[in-house]
Parts: C-alpha cells; structure tokens; sequence
C-alpha cells in the first residue's frame, strides 16, 4: 500500500505490496512554515498507524535531521516528531533519512532539479564553497528497499550515496551534459555535516565511484 502521489509514491509502484504500508504523503518543502501542513502530515500519520494490523510501515524522513544548522527549523523539528511518535507506536516500521533526491519530476526546488533550470535557463546563482551535499536516485531507494526492506526491522537507516559532493562537482556534470556554463558567483559559505552509514548502505553501493554516480545521475534525469 502506498500513500502519496508524489515523486516518492510513485517510483514505489513497482515494489507495492500488502505486507507493507510506503508512507510517502507529507510536507514536501523543506522552507515550510505552516503548522497546517504539518498537522495535515501527523494526522494522516496517526490514522494510518491505526489501521496498520501487521504491515510494516516505512516512512520517508530526511537527513537534514543531522545538519546543526537546521535544529530549529519547522520542517526538521517536524520530522523527528514524525519518527519519534512512529518509535513510539509502532512495533513493525523502517524509517529511510533521505539524501538531496534526483529522480524524473518531482520538487523543482530540490538542489539537482534548482541547479539544472539555473544552469539550463542562463539565470544566475550564487555558490556556497563550503557547502557539501548526499545525493541518492530515486531509483536506488526503491531497489534499496526491495532488497532490504524485510530485513530491517524497527530501525531508522541513513540513505544516499555516501559520498559528500562539492557544488561545483555537480554543477560541473550538469554543464558537461548540457553543454552549458553556469553563470554563478561564489561566497565562503555553507554547511557540512557527517552522517554515519551502515554496512547495508555501503554494501549496497559497494564499487560505484563518485564521479560516476554522479555522471549516470545526470545521463538519467537531465
């Protein structure tokens, strides 16, 4: 079963089964401000937690969770509210912190998606130099899930290509493959913050250099 209709929901079709309940519904904009949308996401949450029986259930969060930078904002203080209430319960649930995701569509204000049309559309961006991002196809967390979902259990899994991508390294393989220059001005800014991953992460990316994660995420989806 599958709540949601966005980017998420729908990459998930082809893994939807009756065992499991993919909640993927809720505040989609990480600038989100109103606590209707957020109560709009909990309610919709504790109903389904409800009329679970013994599915599983997977929700999306996000690694943000982890940037010091963020500890106050609405949409991080929602989402661990969000897991905290699920540990709470919940005896059967996967919870998957989401990286920077790149996949057909979606949010046009995610970072692959906003550097693309910058880049695409000649408009200009200012760059953060000491900003570094994860970034995960969409693609990946569903084959993620269809091989791990069973044997996680009850367990929160930091999700995305476990590689820290400097900016400009991604504005680099979107010029490459559009064959345009980004026309940017660069600042001394910008935040970093470590995530720990587990062996299923690592394991299941095992042999994929960063240069070209990177480069068949723009072959893809650009």
């Amino acid at each position: 079963m599958i709540i949601g209709n966005g980017l998420i929901a729908n990459s998930l079709k082809d893994i939807d089964s009756e065992d499991n309940i993919f909640f993927a519904s809720g505040v989609s904009n990480s600038l989100e401000t109103r606590s209707s949308e957020f109560e709009r996401e909990f309610t919709l949450l504790k109903n389904t937690l409800e009329n679970t029986g013994d599915r599983k259930l997977i929700y999306f969060s996000t690694l943000s969770v982890n940037d010091q930078s963020k500890q106050n904002s609405h949409y991080v203080l929602h989402k661990l509210a969000m897991e905290n209430y699920i540990k709470k319960n919940s005896d059967n649930y996967l919870i998957l912190r989401i990286g920077n995701i790149v996949g057909k569509g979606g949010n046009p204000n995610t970072l692959f998606n906003y550097l693309n049309n910058q880049i695409t559309n000649t408009h200009k961006f200012t760059v953060h130099n000491k900003a570094r991002r994860l970034l995960i196809d969409m693609d990946d967390i569903t084959k993620f899930l269809e091989t791990n979902c069973i044997l996680l259990g009850n367990n929160i899994v930091n999700c995305a290509f476990p590689y820290y991508y400097d900016l400009k390294e991604i504005i680099g393989a979107i010029e490459k493959k559009t064959q345009q220059k980004g026309i940017y001005s660069e600042s001394d800014e910008g935040d970093f913050y470590k995530v720990d991953f587990g062996e299923n992460i690592n394991s299941f990316f095992s042999g994929i250099s960063p240069e070209d994660y990177l480069e068949t995420l723009t072959q893809k989806y650009i």
